[in-house]
């Protein structure tokens, strides 16, 4: 059995999720398993519903609907009984938004933003149904079993392993849902942004599977991102921890779980083109060599710099640490890169509308907190001089950290 994994680009209108079923005819698999992330930009507008939905605005839910029932009359019949099924899962955002907001931001998150999968997976089931690719529609809620810890959900591994085992078959094509799951009391979770990756690394995980492939619009895992480097070379090879540091430091072909279900079974994870399949692309194996051995460069915008010092100067210690790490893990802040000085103690995150303020009030209750937003964080694995020069050239670096092979610079 092998796993394919395609994202929102890949199925974002008629002609994309044409152009995949194009591909799977080609391969002439059998005995697969399909995660689909959600259509297009389906995710970001999910979540601007949910925004609003807080601030007690008029939502945009209807243009999100309207995407999705465009894509649908392009690719069936006006009697086709897939309208029945996009009109029934909007009908449970709206129920949600009925009700005024609660407390809890993150589980109203998730109720919300986890329709934009089962949208997608209805809509490319019946696609593949009519084009004579028979499938099994899945619901992902009833195979990955997580805590309640909305936007970030922890697997329950056991449970998982053993729906995923007992309700996916061993033969045929398997469709279902990335990003999302499900608490044991039925509420929809989902795994983080870009999670779809980690939802193929589970199933490929629970089912021994050969490999796992995930289909991207680029040739494969490039050593740079095109939009900022137009120099960017495609990696042909590349072993599971060099993966995985790539992985760490924000690589976004990659979600950074996917990795480690995978190596634990030694599982070969391949990225691909959808819209060049016939490229080999990038394998990730073990026992493999990077290759070609050239530098990566990460860069992660929107950045904000916090800088937090005690209020009487007095040093900063295990205690000051203990403390601040607890609050940043209370908020649900994710530190990118943190420096501790004598007196201060420096992090940067991703600028969380949000979170940010929160976080900076509850600092405030016991420290001074100074903060610079608006920045990029550069992170570079195997530099040379010349790689650093070619990145803080012209910039006003305001932190600046070192390893033997890493180096990373927020400006």
């Amino acid at each position: 059995m092998k796993v394919y994994k395609f994202g929102g680009a890949s199925i974002k209108d008629a002609q994309a999720i044409k152009n995949i079923c194009q591909i799977l005819k080609a391969e002439q698999e059998n005995n697969i398993v399909i995660v689909l992330s959600a259509m297009g930009k389906t995710t970001n507008g999910l979540e601007a519903v949910v925004n609003q939905h807080f601030g007690k605005e008029p939502t945009s839910l209807e243009q999100v609907k309207s995407y999705h029932l465009q894509i649908a009359h392009d690719l069936f019949s006006p009697a086709h009984p897939i309208f029945d099924d996009i009109n029934n899962l909007f009908v449970e955002i709206e129920w949600v938004l009925e009700d005024s907001p609660s407390t809890n931001y993150d589980y109203e998150y998730d109720q919300i933003v986890s329709v934009g999968e089962l949208l997608s997976t209805k809509i490319v089931s019946a696609y593949l149904s009519q084009e004579e690719l028979k499938n099994q529609w899945l619901d992902a809620r009833d195979l990955i079993q997580t805590n309640n810890t909305y936007r970030n959900a922890r697997i329950n591994w056991e449970s998982t392993v053993n729906n995923i085992q007992q309700k996916v078959s061993s033969q045929g094509i398997c469709l279902t849902q990335g990003f999302i799951g499900c608490t044991s009391e039925n509420f929809s979770t989902t795994l983080g942004r870009e999670g779809s990756d980690f939802s193929a690394a589970i199933l490929g995980y629970a089912l021994d599977a050969e490999s796992v492939t995930i289909w991207k619009d680029v040739d494969g895992m490039l050593n740079a991102d095109p939009r900022f480097f137009e120099d960017a070379v495609l990696i042909e090879q590349l072993p599971y921890s060099e993966a995985i540091e790539l992985a760490y430091y924000g690589a976004k072909v990659v979600h950074p779980k996917t990795i480690q279900p995978l190596k634990e079974k030694n599982i070969p994870l391949y990225i691909k083109s959808f819209l060049n399949p016939q490229h080999k692309g990038t394998l990730i194996s073990d026992n493999t060599e990077l290759k070609p051995f050239i530098p990566s460069f990460i860069i992660k915008e929107n950045q904000i710099l916090l800088s937090i010092s005690a209020r009487d100067l007095s040093f900063i210690v295990e205690d000051h640490l203990s403390h601040i790490f607890s609050v940043l893990s209370t908020v649900g802040i994710s530190v990118n890169l943190m420096q501790n000085s004598a007196v201060s103690f420096s992090i940067c995150a991703d600028d969380d509308k949000l979170k940010i303020p929160s976080l900076v009030n509850e600092l405030k209750r016991q420290y001074n907190v100074t903060y610079f937003e608006a920045l990029t964080l550069c992170t570079i694995r195997h530099y040379s001089p010349d790689d650093i020069q070619r990145i803080i050239r012209e910039k006003t670096v305001l932190l600046e950290q070192k390893t033997s092979h890493v180096v990373q610079f927020v400006y």
